[in-house]
């Protein structure tokens, strides 16, 4: 008989660790996998943190990034912004404890979400050079230096060498140095990350400094900051019944269920509660939501999704804009042909708000080439930050392959040079990952980008088959053309007349008909473009008038 184990001797062992403690066995989680992607990734962190300080500031982003190689593996990178700065006091919550920070809990569009990103740097320079980072900071007020560090068993900030500065300086400037990693010109490189930010963020200005001393500067190309978006609230469509009851025993102010409902959800009006209170006869709307039962809270969550709601409030919501898609594809591909669709917000589990860009390419720098010819590219955004990595796994990826792409002229996306845009805004972007490199494959998020990407493609199919009549007509035209000098030889010996003469004028003949033939063909193309916007028109007009957010869409 084998000897038993007593349970205190296998639970002898069990300890309780920290959150940092649990990241730096397990860094690949935050986005430090393979060299390249790993420098990627600091670059990532701390310029999306600037944005996004800058942004909140009210101040046109001014961001510099240096990257030097010490030794093989080993580079430093140093970030500089004109932000408005970290309080001297705060610096080590920020920046070294991982948790902690000014978004997860606020419900407002941001690029950072989960306190994570800065503090990971600092752990990630730790545990691979076993170096503090460098800190400098101005607020406007006061401007102090310092190094930073992390105590990854206690998840506590190490501060040292704090000294005050020139009051003056203005910004955050971080520099740190990190191991195991490396920098090239790639698809998945630093350079590629800033361009493709840069292209998503045309109010920004950022420089770069490559290893090698070379500079590139992506200057500003607009002088108007976006639009802040508003702190929002949870829509009640795509609210589950556990958030709910979070909602409702975390309330402060509410005394009753009528007054929480109308105080927490967007879109929830007197008129609203009083239409569910008719919907759940047998839920007490005046009883303490602290007191809302799982049964009760089930019954209010299905009358959520059979009420008709008025969609998200657009301005909760910060995205590129419709024509910075189109200067952006522009920029990067300037393609033969491109169509841009913004979608009206939807929301998602949650009750969460969100919306979907998407732009097509064709032709130029479109797609990529390869050794049999071309190959379709999906260009990934979330919140307006480039996404690089762990594609496969990506919800904007699934979309854009359930596309039945052969309806809108494209025969196999994986040989065209066709590039596909796809920009998710929301308040809470769903990633798959702490590394934020990839969005969950949510049913709604899916089925909402394939719907826009289903949009562009339309223009898309007219295009291609404009350009397929195109090349029907001038077959058509160089057969005849090879027909003409002999034509015109023989008419000239039955008719008498100079065989040069009869040939210009059936070139002429055959000319003006072919050029009646393309503007035919151009007018038509018009008038359908002008049709599908009217119609589109039309469609908005009506979703508005009807009050329904569209959350029952259907596909083609």
């Amino acid at each position: 008989m084998a000897n038993v184990v007593e349970a205190d001797t296998i639970f002898k062992e069990l300890r309780s660790h920290s959150i940092s403690e649990f990241f730096r066995k397990n860094s690949q989680m935050l986005g430090y996998s393979g060299k390249v992607r790993s420098l990627t990734t600091v670059v990532h962190e701390y310029s999306s943190n600037s944005l996004d300080a800058c942004e909140e500031a009210g101040i046109l982003p001014e961001i510099t990034v240096e990257v030097k190689e010490i030794s093989e593996g080993k580079y430093s990178v140093r970030n500089k912004d004109n932000g408005p700065g970290i309080p001297k006091n705060i610096i080590g919550k920020v920046l070294a404890t991982v948790l902690s920070g000014t978004k997860f809990h606020r419900y407002i569009q941001q690029r950072g979400q989960q306190g994570i990103g800065g503090s990971g740097c600092t752990m990630f320079s730790l545990i691979t050079t076993g170096k503090p980072i460098h800190i400098k900071s101005g607020t406007g007020k006061s401007a102090y230096e310092c190094d930073l560090t992390i105590d990854i068993k206690s998840n506590r900030p190490v501060v040292t060498n704090m000294i005050d500065i020139d009051k003056d300086f203005m910004g955050l400037e971080i520099y740190g140095e990190f191991g195991d990693v490396k920098y090239e010109m790639s698809d998945h490189g630093v350079y590629e990350y800033l361009r493709r930010t840069a292209l998503s963020n045309p109010h920004a200005s950022i420089r770069l400094v490559d290893p090698e001393g070379k500079e590139y500067n992506f200057i500003r190309s607009v002088s108007q900051m976006p639009a802040r978006p508003k702190p929002s609230s949870p829509h009640p469509l795509g609210v589950t019944t556990n958030d709910l009851l979070e909602y409702a025993h975390n309330s402060v102010d509410s005394k009753k269920l009528s007054s929480f409902l109308a105080d927490t959800f967007s879109r929830m009006s007197q008129n609203k509660v009083a239409e569910l209170r008719e919907m759940v006869r047998d839920v007490d709307f005046d009883k303490d939501p602290h007191q809302l039962q799982w049964a009760e809270a089930e019954k209010l969550v299905k009358a959520f999704k059979e009420t008709k709601w008025i969609a998200p409030d657009l301005d909760t919501l910060s995205a590129i804009g419709e024509e910075q898609v189109k200067a952006t594809i522009k920029n990067i591909l300037n393609p033969q042909f491109m169509n841009v669709v913004e979608r009206r917000p939807r929301v998602f589990r949650g009750g969460i708000p969100f919306v979907v860009e998407a732009g097509i390419a064709y032709g130029g720098a479109a797609g990529k080439q390869v050794a049999q010819g071309y190959s379709g590219v999906v260009i990934r955004f979330a919140n307006k930050v480039p996404l690089l990595f762990d594609g496969s796994s990506c919800a904007i990826t699934s979309a854009v392959s359930g596309v039945d792409w052969k309806r809108y002229g494209i025969k196999e996306f994986e040989k065209e040079p066709i590039s596909v845009l796809v920009n998710v805004s929301s308040v809470y972007v769903p990633y798959s990952g702490v590394g934020k490199q990839a969005i969950a494959q949510e049913p709604e998020m899916i089925d909402e980008i394939k719907l826009a990407v289903q949009d562009c493609a339309r223009g898309l199919q007219r295009y291609m088959s404009g350009e397929r009549n195109k090349n029907i007509q001038a077959s058509k035209y160089n057969t005849i053309m090879r027909y003409v000098n002999q034509l015109s030889i023989n008419l000239s010996e039955i008719t008498g007349k100079k065989q040069q003469d009869i040939e210009t004028e059936l070139k002429a003949l055959i000319d003006r008909r072919y050029k009646k033939l393309l503007e035919a063909e151009q007018q038509a193309n018009s008038s359908e473009q002008e049709q599908d916007a009217e119609e589109k028109e039309i469609e908005t007009q009506e979703d508005d008038e009807s009050g329904d957010d569209g959350s029952e869409e259907s596909g083609e």
